[in-house]
């Protein structure tokens, strides 16, 4: 028995051999490299052939062989035969892995192929000194994200060298991952002046983002303060939870009404009980475009562009949290066109530091965090400035659980004197959840098609 396995080997050497002489002789292109040896044992080995191939001949490599038996293509990259389209993982909401290694001669990832009305769309306004925090929260965004992106920067002249400086230093394993693009601060209706001094610096583009991307169907837009601790995937797909009247979405102001900002102190109207927070934000930008928006001033109502000067005219002497208050004056006459989604997608320090009140963030883990108030930059709140400065200071080629996951706990256990540090499993469950599921979809995707139920 071993001796007819060891002929029948040496046969197939023998026979590969010859079939790579004759594919040497013969004019033409590269042929397609052998089958893989698991393939082998499926055929019979064919016998020596007698005399060279001639130009109909069906050998393994020359035309006829094309016609009747075409070569098994090599699969792109993460996709192996038979596995579905990136489009329509996508469309079913299956996140493609970031982490895929690739042949040589392949293409680099799914991202190089997924076609462009499947991005995720991201916006962020960044003035003065706001340029760190801005590239840290691009990073979050890139590192836990599956799905290519395209980000919408606004910034002042003065910045955007550095944010093209920047980006395009990363690897690219990550910048294949998303596309960039920069916009000059500009408000299309009012002063632009007031509209700059709004509040914060710049902060006040957000409301004309409906204007300015006009071929932009859907967007997420968040504060600079904010870290991605899970896929922007996930949050994105709250868009297909929106009924035919809502167009935008965002969390709570606070989660116990009677002690919350809006319910205490607000001298204008605003959303439910206690107010909305407008510094993670998902918009369906086309239905934005096309609403007619009840209001103090027109009975019959105005478009978003017509509403938002008069609005801020009449309002301005009360407002307080600038572009914030005045999107929930907007909601207060529309509460129809709003979604309202749960707290652990907008985690700040009012959740934690007088004791925990997003039970959502207690179950499932902070989703996406919003270091607002300064907490990254000061030591009033550890525990945000440790997340923030360890996505900061992570290199991209390490491995996430050794250079972010465990240093994390061991600084978490020097902010256990704080209300917020004293729930650290809040902080890290999604990060935690976020790296098993990556890893876990890694090895599914080499396996093979037939393990992808």
């Amino acid at each position: 028995m071993r001796l007819r396995c060891r002929a029948a080997t040496l046969l197939l050497l023998a026979l590969s051999a010859l079939l790579l002489a004759l594919l040497a002789l013969r004019p033409g292109p590269e042929p397609p490299p052998p089958a893989r040896p698991a393939s082998a044992p499926q055929r019979p080995p064919a016998p020596a052939p007698q005399r060279p191939a001639g130009p109909g001949a069906p050998t393994r490599g020359g035309p006829g062989a094309q016609r009747h038996r075409p070569p098994p293509p090599r699969p792109r990259a993460g996709r192996r035969r038979g596995a579905p389209s990136p489009e329509k993982l996508a469309s079913l909401g299956i996140a493609l892995p970031c982490i895929l290694s690739r042949r040589p001669g392949e293409p680099r990832s799914l991202h190089a192929v997924l076609p462009p009305k499947l991005w995720i769309h991201l916006a962020v306004v960044a003035c003065g000194n706001r340029l760190e925090e801005t590239l840290v929260m691009l990073k979050s965004a890139v590192l836990f994200s599956h799905r290519k992106m395209h980000f919408h920067i606004f910034t002042e002249e003065s910045l955007k060298p550095e944010f093209d400086k920047q980006l395009q230093q990363w690897p690219d394993s990550y910048t294949e991952k998303f596309v960039h693009r920069i916009y000059p601060i500009t408000f299309s209706v009012g002063n632009p002046q007031e509209w700059r001094k709004l509040f914060k610096p710049c902060a006040a583009q957000r409301l004309f983002l409906p204007v300015i991307l006009k071929d932009v169907d859907s967007l997420l837009y968040v504060d600079t303060d904010v870290l991605f601790l899970r896929p922007v995937d996930d949050i994105w797909k709250l868009l297909r939870q929106f009924n035919s009247t809502q167009l935008a979405a965002m969390a709570p102001e606070h989660e116990i009404p009677k002690i919350g900002w809006y319910s205490r102190f607000a001298q204008h109207p605003f959303y439910g009980s206690a107010g909305v927070n407008s510094g993670v934000m998902l918009m369906n930008l086309t239905r934005i475009r096309s609403a007619w928006f009840k209001n103090s001033m027109i009975p019959t109502g105005l478009a978003w562009e017509d509403m938002l000067y008069p609005l801020y005219q009449k309002y301005k002497n009360a407002i307080t949290w600038g572009d914030q208050d005045l999107l929930n004056i907007i909601f207060y006459f529309n509460p129809e066109r709003l979604y309202v989604f749960p707290c652990h997608w907008n985690y700040r320090p009012d959740h934690c530091m007088y004791g925990s009140n997003c039970k959502r963030a207690e179950l499932e883990g902070v989703s996406v965090l919003h270091g607002n108030r300064g907490v990254y930059h000061d030591d009033k709140q550890p525990t945000f400035k440790a997340l923030y400065e360890a996505i900061r200071d992570f290199p991209f080629q390490d491995n996430l659980f050794q250079s972010m996951y465990y240093p994390l706990q061991l600084k978490f256990l020097e902010t256990v004197h704080t209300l917020c540090g004293r729930i650290p499993q809040v902080f890290l469950k999604q990060i935690e959840k976020t790296m098993k599921r990556a890893y876990e979809k890694h090895v599914i995707m080499h396996v093979g098609p037939n393990q992808m139920r």
